[in-house]
This record gives structure tokens, C-alpha cells and sequence, in this order.
């Protein structure tokens, strides 16, 4: 799951890109410039995948999806029992959810800054997926070689 979220944050990535270069967001939309940010942020995602430009649609759509998995990985790392996968767990939900708050906020203000808080919500769950996907694999190694060495 730590791969698929992986690739899933890569698509991500491209189609916000996509949206930062070739989609016109306009100032004025439900949810722009509210008075409280998070009714805001609610306004502006709903407009967003309701009503907005089929990249910004997708990009958002997406953007639920991997916060969806992030929950599910954090869910299963305190599962597992093993701190590693927890304190992953954890970050890379911080990340994922740190960059779709961001991504919410600069539908809402329009904000360079808030743009840059995604690319670094997206860097750290990024980081925190790799990690996590290479201490199970090694992990999973440890075991084989351990189960050989027994046999």
C-alpha cells in the first residue's frame, strides 16, 4: 500500500502541475476569501470538484483519495505493532493532510505561500512513504534470511 500511495502522490504531483500552469482559477468562486477558513476551505473543495476545471476536479478528487490512504496506512502502522511504520504513519498523514489544507487555503486566498506549503506537505509524505516502504521491505528480508538460516 506504501507503493501505491507513492504512485498515487507522483499522479498527484503531474496533475498539480498541470493545474499551476494551465488552469485559470478564478478569484471569485464559492469559497473564495471567507470569512472563516475552514467553512471556506469545505466551499472551495466542494466548488472545486462540483463545478471546476476538469484538471482542478481531478487534482482534487485525487488529492481525497491518497488522504484516504494516508488514514488507512496510519491505521495500519498502529496496528502493526511497530513503531517505524507508526511514526511514518503519522507523518506522512501530517504531510498528505498539511498539503490538501494548503491546497484548500490557496483556493480560498490565492496565496504563492499556500502553494509552497503543499510541495512541502507533498515532500514530506513523499519521504515518509519511501521510508516506510524500505524499512518493511528490509524487514520482510530480515525474516526470509532468518527462515532460511532455520531450514
Amino acid at each position: 500500500m506504501a507503493l501505491a500511495i507513492l504512485i498515487l502522490l507522483a499522479l498527484q504531483f503531474l496533475l498539480g502541475m498541470v493545474v499551476n500552469l494551465f488552469v485559470t482559477i478564478p478569484k471569485h468562486h464559492p469559497g473564495s476569501n471567507p470569512p472563516e477558513y475552514f467553512g471556506g476551505v469545505v466551499r472551495s473543495v466542494d466548488w472545486a470538484i462540483l463545478q471546476g476545471p476538469r484538471w482542478l476536479t481531478a487534482h482534487a478528487l485525487l488529492g481525497l483519495l491518497v488522504l484516504l490512504m494516508a488514514l488507512i496506512l496510519l491505521i495500519s502502522g498502529a496496528r502493526s505493532g511497530r513503531g517505524s511504520l507508526l511514526w511514518t504513519g503519522i507523518l506522512g498523514f501530517i504531510g498528505v493532510l498539511g498539503a490538501g489544507f494548503n491546497g484548500g487555503s490557496f483556493l480560498n486566498y490565492h496565496e504563492d505561500f499556500s502553494s509552497m506549503l503543499m510541495a512541502v506537505g507533498f515532500a514530506l509524505a513523499v519521504g515518509c512513504y519511501a521510508t516506510m516502504l524500505f524499512v518493511s521491505a528490509l524487514e520482510w528480508l530480515q525474516a526470509e534470511s532468518a527462515r532460511v538460516l532455520v531450514a
